[in-house]
């Protein structure tokens, strides 16, 4: 099967929204998704990303085991500290950086740019 564009997408979920139902309840939901038809539609400006967070959910997963068995932080910046750290594992790790590396980088002052190199596979993958 052919890709649809945008347009058709755009056109069929406008039509879909202008149906009516004998059913209230049914009704509703048709108009719940005209209410949000922007929000619903917006993985369309982005068809490099994937429509499920399997990958977040499984990035988190590891950090919520760690967490459990350590017995977690005792302080509020300590836990700041800690989640601040995953995110950064996370991020070296999805655009193929090494973490110790960057550690050893943001140690001398001088640390790669995280941003700049999403910004640059996300792009690739569009």
């Amino acid at each position: 099967m052919g890709q649809i564009n945008k347009e058709v997408v755009h056109q069929l979920y406008d039509d879909l929204v202008q149906m009516k139902s004998m059913s209230p309840e049914i009704n509703a939901v048709i108009n719940n998704f005209a209410t949000y038809r922007d929000e619903l539609l917006k993985a369309l400006e982005h068809p490099g990303l994937p429509l499920h967070n399997n990958d977040s959910e499984r990035d988190i997963r590891g950090v919520a085991k760690l967490r459990n068995i350590s017995g977690s932080t005792k302080s509020d910046s300590g836990r700041c500290f800690r989640d601040g750290l995953m995110s950064i594992k996370q991020t070296c790790m999805r655009v193929g950086y090494n973490f110790g590396g960057y550690l050893q980088q943001w140690y001398h002052g001088d640390p790669p740019d995280l941003a700049a190199m999403v910004k640059h596979r996300y792009q690739a993958s569009s």
